[in-house]
């Protein structure tokens, strides 16, 4: 992703060394002002005057350098301004003091998850679908963040989202959240969604989950360019019909689960009465004609293919009239 983010350059001095010139800036600035007055009521008026004006003058440059330290956390970022050009941005952890005529803006750099609530979508086969993701992302370039979307508008509090870093975050947040149901929405619709959709053995949403995280992941990253965020991992954590189809679908995958399952036990009821006339037949115990065979194949077809358990019928001779 191409960035058009740049270090800051400019002079950052240690917070701590700063913060003991400013505290004795204030203790001398006062002592001015209180010597300064009580100059005033003597015979030296002059020199008064002037030590008050120059310590009011030196208070208030105090208390304006008293308002240019940042505290940057680890994966925590300024982007800093001067009078609204962009100087570049500043991320190294501590404690620091900066000229207070630069602007500076706090952002996040730390990763973030997105639970998008399941959407209807239609797929490839124009079977309406309900599909939601998860996606962790992070910022990665803090010039498009702020100077290229529009996140003042996006801010739940207006005219926020440029000095609260948790409002432009959350201004970025509804971008991503925008964007990504663009992204699975346009994903969903490629693929059938499930092998008996498709033709071709095409890939579908339940069978290429890998195919269809890759396919959203890369459309999310697209989109989410703009605004310098890098997607960290995207997936489909919840696929199902919509609730007006999903009786008939299930139906519909109860009926190939049966035919599935009749289809085994056909297989293997033929192959049990082949064995069966085969070791009758080698071990000689009982001759069979055509249609002694075609009777206990029949039952024995019936027996275990049947749902039911077999009665069985024991024949203890033959009955003479």
């Amino acid at each position: 992703m191409e960035t058009k983010e740049f270090k800051f350059k400019g002079t950052v001095l240690n917070g701590f060394v700063m913060l003991f010139v400013t505290i004795a800036l204030l203790i001398a600035s006062i002592a001015g002002i209180v010597f300064g007055i009580i100059q005033l009521d003597s015979s030296d008026g002059q020199s008064g005057l002037w030590l008050l004006c120059g310590s009011i003058l030196l208070l208030l440059i105090t208390i304006i350098c008293m308002c240019s330290f940042m505290l940057l956390e680890p994966n925590e970022a300024r982007v800093i301004t001067w009078f609204g050009k962009y100087s570049g941005t500043f991320g190294e952890t501590g404690y620091y003091w900066i000229n207070p005529f630069y602007g500076t803006k706090k952002v996040s750099l730390r990763a973030r998850n997105l639970d998008a609530e399941p959407i209807k979508v239609n797929d490839k086969t124009g079977n309406p679908v309900m599909i939601g993701l998860v996606l962790v992302w992070k910022l990665k370039d803090t010039y498009k963040a702020l100077f290229e979307v529009d996140t003042q508008t996006m801010a739940s509090t207006a005219n926020t989202a440029g000095t609260d870093a948790k409002s432009l975050m959350n201004a970025l947040e509804k971008f991503v959240r925008v964007q990504s149901d663009a992204a699975l929405r346009q994903v969903a619709g490629e693929y059938a969604y499930d092998d008996e959709d498709s033709k071709n053995n095409e890939p579908t949403l339940r069978s290429s989950a890998e195919e269809v995280n890759e396919q959203l992941e890369l459309k999310l990253n697209e989109r989410l360019a703009l605004a310098g965020i890098e997607v960290v991992e995207a997936r489909i954590n919840y696929l199902a019909y919509a609730p007006e189809i999903a009786a008939v679908m299930l139906r519909r995958q109860q009926a190939t689960a049966i035919i599935t399952a009749r289809e085994k036990i056909v297989e293997g009821a033929v192959s049990m009465v082949k064995m069966a006339l085969d070791k009758l037949s080698n071990e000689e115990i009982v001759e069979l004609d055509d249609d002694k065979k075609a009777a206990m194949v029949s039952n024995l077809l019936v027996v275990l293919c049947g749902d039911d358990a077999a009665q069985p019928v024991v024949n203890t001779g033959t009955l003479n009239h």
